[in-house]
């Protein structure tokens, strides 16, 4: 129960869930999604900190970039709360802003 709860409060932040809408079937540069969220590089990776944190995202360095997605195998409760995020969704993206490459 606690890892839900866990999950719910990272994901009640609205930064936060579009920050995991906009990874669905695919990966992004934390400069991606700074760009499209306009926030500031150490808010973003706070973010995303508190995500990974919950077993909501992954992350990986690259070089000098850290590159976030969805779990591959993410916790059952995870995995349920995702999609159901995803369904409400409609699959409709978040992301805005097309940025570089990283």
């Amino acid at each position: 129960m606690k890892t839900l709860v866990q999950m719910i409060k990272a994901l009640a932040d609205e930064n936060r869930l579009r920050i995991a809408l906009m990874l669905k079937g695919r990966e992004l540069c934390v400069c991606q999604i700074t760009a499209a969220l306009k926030l500031a590089p150490s808010t973003v990776s706070k973010h995303i900190s508190l995500l990974e944190q919950a077993g909501l995202v992954e992350t990986r360095k690259k070089g000098r970039w850290v590159h976030c997605r969805l779990p591959d195998k993410p916790a059952a409760e995870a995995k349920r709360l995702l999609e159901c995020l995803l369904a409400a969704r409609g699959g409709r993206g978040v992301l805005r802003h097309k940025a570089g490459k990283c």
